[in-house]
């Protein structure tokens, strides 16, 4: 029996669109997230039972450890994770559970760095960066960019321009393609795009609906190849975002939980809030 493996795809700020607002969440604009939005998902809590707007650094480290993060901390903390949280995320991340029962897992995301202590002497990181320096002591860095053994955050690594990239720039097609080898190789992979956050805050709804488009032409490439392949898609977000433009903030509405391919079942009914997704998925990958 094949042993079973999943994509978790994080997208960041991706909030379930209520009713009567202004929205760039629209089937002319993402038809293939609107389809698995409408047919492979559940909403899913961000609050986590602790007043004020969910935030990155506390609702991260809930999605990818399964603690509680904001309750231990007591409060929603914005942006990156400060001590306590990393002594959180270190040792309980989704990676070390994982390897401590010998499957294999990686961060697909490629860095705009040459040595990993480019990375590891960042003065602020990210939840998802804290997690596989922790984990792996290294990161994909430029080197894996060039050689399409890593996927830039933004798909077609056209941002990394300013930042020294120097190699050419692809389709989300290509990336899509990249991720997918990618995920071929490990039990778990996770792949972070956060331009929908960025875009979220900055509120102009015609820049969300391009990104979203973008991305949407990555997922509709992406999912052909997963179901080609047997992995199991999961995509989700740490609060939300970029489906209400009427504010510039987080939002405290739900936000989804997509499980496309097989066991989906085993996973979306076992998920409620974001501390349940991190156990569901190692219970899956476990299980078999």
């Amino acid at each position: 029996m094949k042993q079973p493996a999943v994509l978790m795809l994080f997208v960041d700020g991706l909030g379930m669109p209520p009713p009567s607002v202004p929205t760039p969440l629209r089937r002319q604009v993402c038809p293939r997230l609107m389809r698995l939005l409408a047919e492979n998902c559940t909403p899913i809590d961000a609050t986590l039972g602790v007043p004020g707007l969910p935030q990155s650094a506390t609702g991260q480290t809930a999605l990818f450890t399964g603690i509680n993060a904001p309750a231990r901390v007591g409060r929603h903390m914005e942006g990156f994770p400060g001590p306590a949280l990393c002594d959180l995320i270190k040792p309980n991340s989704i990676y070390r559970q994982l390897q401590a029962v010998g499957l294999s897992s990686t961060f697909a995301n490629g860095y705009c760095a040459e040595t990993v202590a480019d990375v590891d002497t960042m003065r602020i990181k990210s939840v998802t960066t804290v997690a596989a320096l922790s984990a792996f002591g290294d990161v994909r860095r430029r080197d894996k960019l060039f050689t399409d053994q890593a996927v830039a955050h933004d798909l077609t690594r056209e941002t990394l321009r300013p930042r020294g990239y120097t190699g050419s720039t692809i389709t989300p097609e290509a990336a899509a393609t990249h991720l997918s080898r990618i995920a071929q190789q490990h039990h778990f992979t996770l792949f972070e795009y956060f331009r929908t956050d960025h875009s979220g805050h900055r509120g102009d709804i015609q820049e969300a609906e391009a990104i979203l488009h973008m991305y949407d032409r990555f997922l509709d490439a992406l999912c052909p190849l997963l179901d080609q392949a047997g992995i199991l898609l999961l995509l989700t977000s740490d609060h939300g975002n970029i489906e209400d433009m009427s504010v510039h903030t987080h939002t405290q509405n739900p936000v989804p939980c997509i499980v496309r391919g097989p066991g989906s079942p085993a996973i979306l009914d076992h998920v409620q809030a974001l501390t349940d997704v991190c156990p569901a998925i190692v219970g899956y990958l476990t299980s078999c």
